[in-house]
């Protein structure tokens, strides 16, 4: 892991982002015009976020090619994990000698370049914890930089947020390709362990041990912000403390959260609902901090909600401005996003690909006002299918009605061994309800067929099949 920051760079230089059009990515081209570099960048696919970054004044290319990095004659590349080095702007890059950074260890200079760095990291929940957090900071008076994996409505709806000084960084952490192990942190929260990333970690054990290795990089005299009722939590903890012991280093002060009713230093009492929302009392050690209402559904945000009040308690957030935060949080895009109706039906989009996230998804629509609900859902990954096909079968199976799409994959080819249509098969077979299509414009077809005035349409997995929520909207308007 590099220790250098930031400001280690030339002043002033050339940075080129190769994928620069990707959610963390385009945030981090932003950033880096912020901080003073000139910026310059590739993707394949143009887009929304695209035309955007060129709108600040970086230059896009819509090719990869050797020319480009002629062209923009850059001091420094960096690249996502999902280009290859056959890539021929990384191979020209190579031939001229540019430092090449990976995205994660470009983000962990960042890390290195504020007084506080709060990570938020977990397998679910963590862009929704992050904003949380980043809002109770910015309601505080204390102008953090954050880096999101999701558009924010109050940063313009950028992924970014840059503040004036260095005082602290708010970033989302992902395990995938053990990237966060770059990061550097003050406080390192951790919302739940699960197993997912497959083609990174065969075993929920191989994820426990990654966890307690992104626990390593905690400062001296740091926090650790856990979900206390979580087991796999509570191993990596474990594997953690003894490396700290082996090194003869302190651990860092840990504060548990926890909203099932369970001892921790953070609980929710007095939860209520209401039309599917969350209300409930904040209480730190005894102490009411404040009541919270929640204007986004699910048992799963209260857990959000505790751990980015936590965060934010620790590094200088008043109770105040933790709650008016809570209660005026609209959701990250693409996190339960109500897009708008469609015949008559609410159309909702989440990023819930993981067996575990959609269960607890689908349960938080099902306490929203509905008839009922059709789920359109869509798979990530054919590795992450086929592991945790039983996870899916038994997480989707009670549904009323799924419609599935094709398994999306934007990093592995497709051998046929495993489809999304196997999925729906199993479904049936246990006397479930499910069908499977190929064409989006069959499955917004058979959408028509089935819905009802009153009805929750849920769309539920990548980009790839959340852009249905806005053709929707197109084909309600036509």
């Amino acid at each position: 892991m590099s220790h250098e920051a930031i400001s280690s760079l030339i002043p002033g230089s050339k940075i080129y982002f190769i994928g620069i059009g990707g959610i963390s990515m385009s945030g981090l081209a932003l950033l880096s015009k912020g901080y003073g570099f000139s910026v310059g960048g590739s993707d394949m696919n143009p887009s929304e976020r695209t035309e955007m970054l060129a709108e600040n004044g970086i230059k896009i290319y819509n090719t990869q090619e050797s020319g480009n990095i002629d062209e923009f004659a850059p001091d420094y590349i960096v690249k996502t994990a999902a280009i290859l080095p056959k890539n021929p702007e990384v191979g020209r890059a190579l031939e001229k000698g540019i430092k090449i950074f990976d995205r994660s260890e470009f983000l962990g200079l960042i890390t290195e370049s504020y007084d506080r760095v709060i990570n938020i990291s977990g397998t679910h929940g963590k862009t929704t914890t992050t904003s949380m957090t980043s809002l109770m900071l910015m309601d505080a008076g204390k102008d953090p930089t954050v880096h999101l994996g999701a558009e924010l409505d109050v940063f313009g709806n950028n992924t970014v947020r840059l503040g004036t000084n260095k005082d602290i960084l708010v970033s989302e952490a992902c395990e995938f390709k053990r990237s966060f192990l770059q990061f550097r942190s003050t406080t390192a929260a951790i919302t739940n362990i699960d197993h997912d990333h497959v083609d990174c970690y065969p075993t929920i054990d191989d994820v426990i041990e990654v966890f307690a290795e992104f626990l390593d990089k905690v400062d001296d005299n740091g926090y650790v912000v856990v979900t206390g009722t979580d087991k796999n939590i509570s191993k990596s903890l474990e594997i953690a403390r003894g490396r700290y012991e082996k090194a003869g280093r302190a651990f860092p002060s840990v504060v548990t959260c926890a909203s099932d009713g369970s001892d921790a230093d953070f609980t929710a009492a007095d939860i209520e609902f209401k039309e599917g929302l969350p209300s409930f009392d904040i209480v730190f050690k005894g102490g009411k901090i404040g009541r919270a209402s929640l204007r986004i559904p699910g048992k799963h945000n209260i857990a959000n909600a505790l751990i980015a009040a936590a965060c934010a308690y620790l590094n200088g957030a008043d109770p105040d401005s933790i709650i008016k935060a809570l209660n005026e949080f609209g959701g990250a895009d693409g996190r339960y996003t109500v897009k708008g109706k469609y015949r008559g039906c609410d159309v909702v989009v989440d990023y819930a690909h993981h067996p575990t996230a959609a269960r607890v998804t689908i349960d938080a629509a099902s306490h929203m006002p509905h008839n009922n609900i059709l789920v359109v859902f869509q798979p990530l990954t054919f590795n992450r299918t086929k592991l945790l096909f039983e996870d899916y079968v038994i997480s989707l199976l009670p549904c009323r009605k799924v419609l599935f799409s094709e398994i999306f994959s934007d990093r592995e080819i497709n051998t046929g061994e495993i489809s999304s249509k196997d999925i729906a098969d199993e479904i049936n077979r246990r006397g479930g309800d499910a069908e499977f299509f190929e064409s989006k414009e069959d499955l917004k077809d058979r959408i028509d067929e089935l819905i009802e005035p009153g009805d929750i349409i849920l769309i539920l997995g990548p980009e790839d099949i959340r852009h249905l929520g806005d053709e929707l909207m197109v084909r309600e308007g036509r």
